[in-house]
C-alpha cells in the first residue's frame, strides 16, 4: 500500500544533496512528509500535551471566558463547532486554543498580531506552550532550508521571511463522538493556509491525505513529524509544492467514545511577504498562476473568513 515516507532529518547535516532530493520529491509528489530525527525531547511534547489537556478538561463554562470575539481565533480559545472546512456546511466537531508568536508590543506588526492570553487555572500551559512553539519554529525552519535548496534558492531564503512571522500553535480537542450518526466530521476536507505545519504526537488515528483521488491514512513511527505545506508556500512556488487536501475522519466502533488531542504547528511568513510566485518556479511549463499581489495578511484574512472565524 502506498504511504507517506518518513526521512530522518539529520541527513541534511551527513547527506545533504541525497536528503534534499528525497524530502524536495516528496512533497512534490504528497505535499506531505514524516520527519524523524528531528531533536525535540519527548519529555517537551508529552508535558505540553499534559498541559493542553488539562485545559480542555476544565468546564465549559471556564474555557469560555478565553473566547475573544472579533479576531478570528488568533490567540485564546475557539469553541467546539465553530470552525467549518471552506466549502462545507458542517462545522467541525473540535475546539481549540491558538499561541502565537510573542513580540514586543512596539513592532510593526502589532496591530495584526495580538498579544497572548493564557489560561490561569492551567499554570503549566503557558510555559509547555511556549517551549513547544519554539522547538516546532525551529525545526520549521531547517525543512524550509531544505524546501528553497530543492527549488534551486539560497538554504537561508526563507529565514528572513519567517523571523516574525505569525505563526499559530493549536491545540485540538476532538471530544468523544455521541452514538448518533451526524453529518459532521472532526476535520472536513481542507488545505491549510499557511507555509507548512507540522504535526506533532496526534493521540489518535483519523489522518488522511488525498493522494491520486483516494484518501491514504496518515501514520507515524517513533518520534516522527507530520508535515504539510500550505496553500501561501504553494502560492509561492507557483503549485511547485502542492498543499494537498486532508482531513481528520470519524473514529469507528469502540473508538468512538475516545476524545482525540493533537498539536500542530502552523508556520507563516511576517505579515508584509507578498506572496507572489517565486521567478525560479515560474517557467513555459509552468507559467505563473496568479495575477493579482497578495500579502501574507491579506491573504490570512481571506481564508480566515472562508472557514467561518471571521
Amino acid at each position: 500500500m502506498d504511504h507517506v515516507p518518513t526521512l530522518d532529518i539529520r541527513r541534511y547535516d551527513s547527506e545533504r544533496d541525497a536528503f534534499v532530493r528525497e524530502m524536495g520529491q516528496t512533497f512534490q509528489k504528497y505535499g506531505f512528509c514524516c520527519v524523524s530525527g528531528h531533536g525535540i525531547p519527548s519529555e517537551v511534547i508529552t508535558s505540553a500535551y499534559e498541559a493542553f489537556q488539562a485545559f480542555f478538561a476544565l468546564p465549559t463554562s471556564v474555557k469560555q471566558k478565553y473566547h475573544i470575539p472579533g479576531i478570528g481565533g488568533a490567540r485564546g480559545y475557539t469553541p467546539f463547532m465553530v470552525e467549518t472546512a471552506k466549502g462545507s456546511q458542517w462545522a467541525d466537531l473540535k475546539e481549540f486554543w491558538h499561541v502565537g508568536r510573542d513580540i514586543p508590543r512596539d513592532s510593526k506588526y502589532a496591530d495584526v498580531m495580538a498579544p497572548n492570553v493564557w489560561p490561569s487555572e492551567v499554570p503549566a500551559f503557558q510555559m509547555q506552550a511556549r517551549q513547544l512553539f519554539d522547538a516546532l519554529d525551529s525545526l520549521g525552519v531547517r525543512i524550509l532550508r531544505a524546501l528553497a535548496l530543492y527549488i534551486g534558492l539560497p538554504e537561508t531564503f526563507f529565514d528572513r521571511i519567517v523571523d516574525q512571522g505569525n505563526s499559530i500553535l493549536r491545540p485540538i480537542h476532538y471530544p468523544p463522538m455521541a452514538e448518533e450518526d451526524v453529518p459532521n466530521v472532526r476535520a472536513g476536507a481542507h488545505e491549510d493556509i499557511n507555509l507548512i505545519t507540522l504535526l506533532v504526537g496526534a493521540s489518535a488515528e483519523g489522518l488522511e491525505v488525498l493522494s491520486d483521488g483516494a484518501w491514504l491514512p496518515i501514520t507515524t513511527q517513533g518520534d516522527a513529524i507530520v508535515v504539510n505545506i500550505g496553500d501561501m508556500l504553494q502560492r509561492l512556488t507557483n503549485h511547485v509544492y502542492p498543499s494537498t487536501t486532508h482531513r481528520v475522519v470519524n473514529p469507528l466502533n469502540e473508538k468512538r467514545g475516545k476524545p482525540r488531542f493533537s498539536v500542530p504547528y502552523f508556520l507563516h511568513p511576517n505579515p508584509d511577504v507578498p506572496l507572489d510566485p517565486l521567478p525560479c518556479c515560474i517557467t513555459p511549463e509552468n507559467p505563473s498562476r496568479y495575477s493579482t499581489s497578495l500579502t501574507a495578511h491579506e491573504f490570512l484574512l481571506e481564508r480566515l473568513r472562508d472557514i467561518k472565524l471571521l
